[in-house]
């Protein structure tokens, strides 16, 4: 099957700088068409608690959040998430929460959320849909549920963002045989047919470093951006204030710094001590002229 004239394809970095990631950008008209067909028609499937991201009102700080006061943490993540979502999977996740589906509908949803290469017949999920996160949320329900339970049980706190699975207790022990659960259940459920990599299961304790999608659980039990980050952020200022910066890096600038007020204040009022309220300010404001 040819790749669909409606996506832009392209690939970037991997966070670990260990190979790419293949995005499919739908154009602006899929993009409306995908909107639409989402509101009309997916909205309403469900959603479990414990999914955290694409969320209103729900970022990464408060998916960090759910896990402060915990000693024990363990992480890990899928291999290939959104490309091994298949149309099959949504069209029978329909089929179990809303009956059954016409051929003209679930051809419409081939065609409309799933993508593919040159070369390969496998429609899947594309990265870079708006339509895709909600997708990927629903289509995790009953894997959240099983999940979830088994927690509940141990006495495990959960959460997925995305395809990143953060448990935490203070139960000396009782993390190390969820792997094994996670498993599991991977095999168990109807669908999405997910695997986890092995190479991201990460266990840690309080007094090590311990980071949740990328912010850092303090020994204080506070959420922190990370001494990293915070020293970038430092010196972009500092470029700013000397005119080094170019418009469209003091406006994602402006974007890092929105960011950190969120997630650590203390951090954001120490830059406008540092640097002064007018030239932080002055970054707050500006926009890229047209």
């Amino acid at each position: 099957m040819p790749r669909p004239i409606q996506y832009k394809v392209y690939k970037i970095p991997k966070r670990n700088g260990r190979g790419v990631r293949t995005i499919a950008q739908p154009t602006e008209v899929l993009k409306v068409m995908q909107r639409m067909v989402l509101d009309s028609y997916l909205k309403g499937l469900p959603v479990h608690d414990c999914a955290t991201a694409y969320r209103d009102g729900i970022s990464i700080k408060e998916n960090a959040t759910e896990h402060l006061n915990s000693k024990y943490l363990l992480k890990m993540d899928f291999s290939d998430f959104f490309p091994s979502i298949s149309p099959s999977d949504l069209i029978s996740h329909l089929e179990r929460h809303r009956g059954s589906v016409v051929r003209e509908d679930a051809y419409a949803v081939k065609k409309i959320f799933f993508w593919t290469i040159k070369k390969d017949p496998l429609l899947k999920l594309s990265i870079g849909a708006p339509s895709s996160p909600f997708i990927s949320n629903t289509l995790m329900y009953e894997f959240d549920c099983k999940i979830s339970d088994e927690c509940t049980h141990l006495g495990v706190r959960y959460t997925r963002y995305a395809d990143d699975l953060t448990f935490t207790t203070n139960t000396r022990g009782a993390l190390f045989g969820l792997p094994d659960i996670v498993n599991k259940v991977c095999t168990e459920i109807a669908y999405p047919k997910l695997k986890i990599n092995p190479e991201k299961t990460i266990f840690s304790s309080k007094g090590n470093n311990r980071h949740i999608t990328g912010l850092v659980l303090t020994n204080d039990n506070k959420i922190s951006l990370g001494r990293e980050r915070k020293r970038y952020f430092r010196s972009l200022i500092h470029k700013y204030s000397l005119g080094e910066l170019s418009s469209e890096d003091t406006y994602a600038l402006k974007g890092r710094l929105a960011f950190a007020k969120h997630v650590e204040p203390t951090f954001y009022n120490s830059v406008i001590q540092k640097y002064g309220a007018e030239l932080i300010a002055s970054i707050m404001v500006f926009q890229i002229s047209k």
